[in-house]
């Protein structure tokens, strides 16, 4: 055939760069908050994550989604999912890189942040891989309630080695966890549960109920509710039995066809007097996974700041090489307001995430307020940036334009993504109710979230004004539950205020602060107010390549 036209006008790959080293607000906060030990391997790891290999798993695994295989050619119940090659990959470098364990294996200072900045870079490749990578990691702290039980796993569930044969753990150098709490009836209202625990007699259970949603279902060992003769409680099931044989009271119904994750399974399971261990004490299942939905909340923030910073960045790169109407899109005037708000949502993300990570370090340490504060900040920000990811995402995407509506350019892919961590460990009106709950019930917790804000106190009038305006709204209890959405906002975005006062680029504070807390932004992204340094703030975020 005939060439008809050549290509022009059309931006490169964005590949062959450093995720994690072209994130300043990143890398500036791994330093700022102790885990500057890490800076190399997370280099490393940012180099693979922005290479053209690394990208090609994240669309194949995504392409290709797993299968359910259920039966084998000879009609024996086997029970698997079979996953793209890519997503094996993908879990091979997370696991080899600590994302799925690493602080739990070495007491070091700042090991929390050193492993979420890790998990922000690599989730930038695929997000969906994240879940059980995230729940091996949050499984550690619940499994501790039950010493025993600990002491097998621990090792296993920390190891850096990934191996993804359905065969008994003990054969295996490492191992995965996933878990299974939300049944058809109830979703969050796990209390709401059926599934019934009946002692064996032996030490062990039988369990017998089912699960709406059992994330990554190929995990070695799953975390359980159910219902047990002293009530609800929380209980180990391994895929395998110690004596070698498979759990087979275990069986998977059906794979969800969701909406986005699609390189994750999640299935409906059918648990048929499936072999279980009781963990910590009966009748205490919620206060036993507590510590482990702390952890999972943590990283529905990681993961939205990771969506987000890869969403900005792809129309960040589009913009500097798309030219239209005489000039590159990015030295336009509105596009570049737009840009630079895009960019302040994910920098003010970005602190808050890692301040997050930094309170699970100092909590582990011993430091009592610093876990007063992570109990409310967690909530707030695992609300408030879930809450915004979609909303920048989409309006990333359409700084691609029609470009960016094309599977090919990724844009689509973080957009199914983008709701996700909305609601997942709880969707917006039970993260709201939660803080609430927890403000009522630990006074102290408010006031190690409010000490955080007054650290900034007279730097900055707006930021001053917020504040107060959010001690008023929590002392006002009438009707409370009612705007609990309002005043979780207030405390998230006087939160971000202050960290990005503290920490932030001058010109990202000032936008934000301009933009946010004042009472008289726009209600769409790109629309800062005059004055704003709109070119320190594209230039900071911009993706450094080569």
């Amino acid at each position: 055939m005939t060439a008809t036209h050549e290509v022009t006008n059309q931006p490169p790959p964005l590949e062959g760069y450093d995720v994690f080293g072209g994130d300043a607000a990143l890398v500036e906060a791994v330093e700022r908050e102790g885990a500057g030990w890490a800076l190399d391997d997370l280099h490393a790891l940012g180099r693979l994550a922005g290479s053209p290999e690394a990208i090609e798993w994240g669309a194949q695994a995504n392409r290709y989604p797993p299968e359910l295989r259920t039966h084998d050619r000879f009609g024996h119940r086997i029970d698997e999912v079979a996953y793209h090659p890519a997503y094996h990959e993908l879990m091979r470098v997370a696991v080899a890189h600590g994302l799925h364990g690493a602080p739990w294996a070495v007491e070091q200072p700042g090991a929390h942040v050193a492993r979420a900045a890790g998990f922000v870079t690599w989730s930038q490749v695929d997000a969906g891989h994240g879940c059980p990578i995230s729940m091996t990691y949050s499984i550690v702290p619940a499994l501790r309630a039950q010493p025993d039980l600990a002491r097998e796993w621990e090792p296993r569930l920390v190891a850096r080695a990934y191996d993804p044969r359905n065969v008994p753990a003990t054969e295996k150098a490492g191992a995965t966890a996933g878990m299974g709490m939300t049944e058809k009836q109830g979703g969050s209202d796990v209390r709401a549960n059926t599934t019934v625990a009946e002692p064996a007699g032996d030490g062990t259970w039988r369990l017998t109920g089912h699960k709406w949603f059992c994330s990554a279902p190929m995990s070695d060992v799953f975390l359980m509710l159910a219902q047990a003769p002293g009530g609800l409680s929380c209980f180990l099931v391994p895929r395998w039995l110690p004596d070698g044989e498979r759990n087979a009271g275990f069986q998977l119904q059906r794979l969800k066809d969701k909406l986005g994750n699609r390189s994750n399974a999640s299935a409906e399971v059918e648990l048929d007097g499936v072999v279980a261990w009781l963990v910590g004490e009966e009748g205490r299942g919620v206060r036993t996974i507590i510590e482990m939905v702390a952890h999972t909340r943590l990283d529905c923030v990681l993961g939205s700041t990771a969506t987000i910073r890869q969403a900005v960045v792809q129309a960040l790169h589009h913009a500097a090489h798309r030219a239209a109407f005489g000039s590159l899109l990015v030295d336009q005037p509105l596009m570049r307001v737009v840009l630079a708000d895009l960019a302040v949502e994910s920098e003010a993300a970005t602190v808050l995430a890692m301040r997050l990570a930094r309170a699970f370090d100092d909590a582990a340490a011993g430091d009592e307020g610093a876990a007063l504060f992570r109990r409310v900040a967690t909530a707030v920000g695992k609300y408030w940036v879930c809450k915004r990811q979609p909303t920048v995402v989409a309006e990333a995407l359409e700084c691609l334009g029609g470009n960016g509506y094309v599977e090919e350019s990724i844009m689509p892919r973080l957009f199914r993504e983008s709701p996700l961590n909305g609601i997942w460990e709880g969707s917006g009106n039970v993260i709201c109710l939660d803080v609430l709950r927890a403000l009522a019930r630990e006074p102290q917790a408010l006031d190690a979230f409010l000490a955080e804000l007054d650290t900034t106190q007279g730097a900055d009038e707006r930021l001053d004004d917020a504040v107060a305006r959010l001690r008023a709204d929590l002392g006002d209890v009438v009707g409370i539950e009612a705007r609990a959405r309002r005043v979780v906002e207030a405390m998230a975005l006087a939160l971000q205020g202050s960290l990005l006062v503290r920490h932030g680029h001058p010109a990202v504070a000032e936008a934000f602060l301009a933009s946010r807390l004042t009472g008289e932004e726009g209600l769409a992204l790109g629309t800062l107010p005059p004055g704003v340094d709109i070119g320190a703030i594209v230039e900071r975020a911009r993706p450094k390549l080569g």
